[in-house]
């Protein structure tokens, strides 16, 4: 039979409750405010093209306006027993304690720092924002080499955007001014005005030429200006990304430059809409870091943190290898055969009885790290814990989303296409701790 395949921990009454009879709504942790899902799709995430030259990028979500996410509380959720990651105050003030003495040594132990972190770290402090910035590799292990790494990519940073959003004008005028001082010459007036004849035909703003700086400054605008429709609807329920507050104007500000740094450095792949929604967790985190330096040096902290946090999953993002081995459609089918291996009773109910398609669902979970599936506050938690995986995020987010269809897995079981595709896309609220509980179990269970 079937049922067999089921591993024993999940026979236990935690994941055996009945589905509920009636959904009820509860308000969401404060604060931040909880995050507005985009419209339930009725087909995969489609592909538009992201500027003339034929790069192209998926269009991961599409905001829902003003449409609250309603959280919905599931019995499936309630156990009287508890586990590690759950919130517990005392066991959050040892870990900050621990972590805190961790962060102390001259030299880091990696090791200890993401076991620590991978349970949560505790909100506070600042230390979330420097264990980050440890996983990512920003600052090496040896505290001696912080201030000069961080001197050295800081100046790195400003040289990008010295370089990279400069206006045409400039770019043209510094050219003019080189080509001029090298030359020795002058107009007949004396002033150092090129004349008409002397202008490069290249770099005149009518020129198509494809080396022209102004055709490759008209190239970029398309990009730019979704890039900038994108940061503005970043989390529009929280002040600190949306409003008209000086604070919210910069901040989206640093998120642009960001991007279009990114998208300049990276030709290959540019920007693909749904890299804001990746960007944003981190900039947040190390902007409210209560140390002053890394407050004001946060976008460009955030930018190289952001770069190493996207190497390890672009290729998701890359149209061109959808059908690899490391592209998409070969993840999620990861994702769906970890579900075989540790419930073959759901997956078949979901994929063959069913036929939810994990495209319709897991595309989103996957590309976006689930940045839009759960309030920011639990966004974080589940990152310390993306984070903290050795290997990278993508094999800790393949068993957490593993998880979230394991948690609800009763009211699959019940449901046909239609109610199994709206709860998938609009996920019920849940305990984080729970959650995450589940996916360390599937690491474990996975050669029983």
């Amino acid at each position: 039979m079937v049922n067999k395949r089921v591993p024993d921990w999940l026979n236990s009454s935690m994941w055996q409750s009945p589905p509920p009879a009636s959904t009820t709504t509860a308000a969401p942790p404060p604060p931040p405010p909880p995050i507005k899902p985009p419209s339930p799709p009725s087909k995969p995430p489609s592909v538009s093209s992201s500027d003339g030259s034929g790069n192209e990028a998926r269009e991961a979500r599409e905001p829902a306006g003003s449409v609250q996410k309603t959280e919905v509380r599931d019995p499936l959720l309630s156990s009287s027993g508890g586990n590690e990651y759950d919130a517990d105050p005392v066991e959050d003030v040892s870990r900050q304690v621990q972590l805190s003495q961790e962060l102390s040594k001259k030299i880091i132990n990696m090791g200890e720092l993401q076991r620590l972190a991978s349970l949560g770290i505790p909100d506070g402090a600042g230390i979330r924002s420097t264990v980050w910035k440890l996983l990512l590799a920003y600052l090496p292990r040896d505290k001696a080499l912080w201030s000069s790494e961080l001197a050295k990519k800081r100046s790195q940073y400003k040289n990008f955007k010295d370089d990279l959003l400069k206006n045409p004008s400039e770019v043209t005028r510094e050219m003019e001014e080189s080509t001029s001082s090298q030359n020795g010459d002058e107009t007949r007036e004396g002033k150092g005005l090129l004349s008409r004849s002397e202008i490069p035909v290249d770099e005149h703003p009518l020129s198509l030429g494809k080396t022209s700086v102004w055709n490759q400054f008209f190239q970029d605008t398309e990009i730019i200006e979704q890039i900038d429709r994108d940061v503005k609807r970043t989390h529009p329920d929280m002040h600190f990304f949306s409003g008209d507050s000086a604070s919210a104007k910069a901040n989206q500000d640093a998120l642009k430059n960001i991007l279009i740094i990114y998208a300049k450095l990276n030709p290959g792949i540019r920007y693909v809409q749904g890299m804001n929604e990746i960007l944003a967790p981190l900039y947040y985190v190390f902007k409210n870091d209560p140390n002053e330096d890394f407050v004001i040096n946060a976008e460009a902290d955030t930018f190289f943190c952001f770069v190493e946090l996207l190497s390890g999953i672009r290729d998701n993002f890359c149209k061109q290898l959808d059908n690899s081995v490391v592209g998409i459609r070969s993840t999620i089918s990861r994702m769906s055969q970890l579900l075989k291996e540790h419930d073959e009773e759901l997956w078949r109910h979901l994929e063959l009885t069913t036929k939810v398609n994990p495209q319709f669902y897991a595309f989103r979970w996957i590309t976006l790290l689930l940045t839009q599936e759960f309030n920011f506050a639990d966004i974080l938690h589940i990152w310390d814990t993306l984070l903290s995986d050795p290997e990278g995020p993508q094999e800790t987010l393949l068993r957490v989303c593993c998880a979230m269809l394991i948690l609800v897995r009763r009211r699959l079981l019940a449901g046909d296409f239609t109610a199994n595709l709206k709860l998938l896309q609009s996920y019920p609220s849940t305990n984080i701790g729970h959650l995450l509980y589940v996916a360390n179990k599937l690491r474990s269970h996975s050669h029983s």
